[in-house]
């Protein structure tokens, strides 16, 4: 597990070799890198050559409001191909309509008006993501 776009560039830079170099990759593979809450870190480039690297090794778990995840605004920045969306009902989804996640995003930040923080933040504490994982178990 891993939160820092550090350490996931650092797994890529090991698993690739450098620019015009004539030396083979050493065979490092990573079993996974999963993320929960990143912001956006990469351009398209770089987004383009992770999925390539990492192919389904490599997950970005955004929980509905969590506004972290959702800085720095595309279309500069980018998340990984392999983008995990928790719903407002905690459920996790690989694929979601605008439109649907438009709503459901509506909907979670109108759940609880009078909280004193608001949704975005609350959905950026580990808590509830480790509480969507642990739901979609079963």
């Amino acid at each position: 597990m891993c939160g820092s776009p550090a350490t996931a560039s650092a797994a890529l830079s090991r698993c690739s070799p450098a620019a015009g170099s004539t030396s083979k990759p050493p065979r490092l593979q990573a079993d996974g890198i999963y993320t929960f809450g990143q912001p956006r870190t990469c351009d398209r480039l770089l987004a383009a050559s992770c999925n390539k690297s990492f192919k389904d090794r490599l997950h970005c778990y955004v929980n509905n409001n969590d506004v972290v995840s959702q800085l720095p605004p595309e279309p500069v920045y980018t998340h990984v191909d392999t983008l995990h969306y928790i719903d407002s009902t905690s459920c996790i989804r690989s694929a979601m309509p605008a439109l649907a996640t438009l709503g459901d995003r509506l909907k979670g930040a109108t759940a609880d008006l009078l909280a004193p923080v608001g949704d975005g933040l609350r959905d950026h504490s580990i808590t509830r993501y480790i509480t969507a994982m642990e739901k979609n178990l079963i």
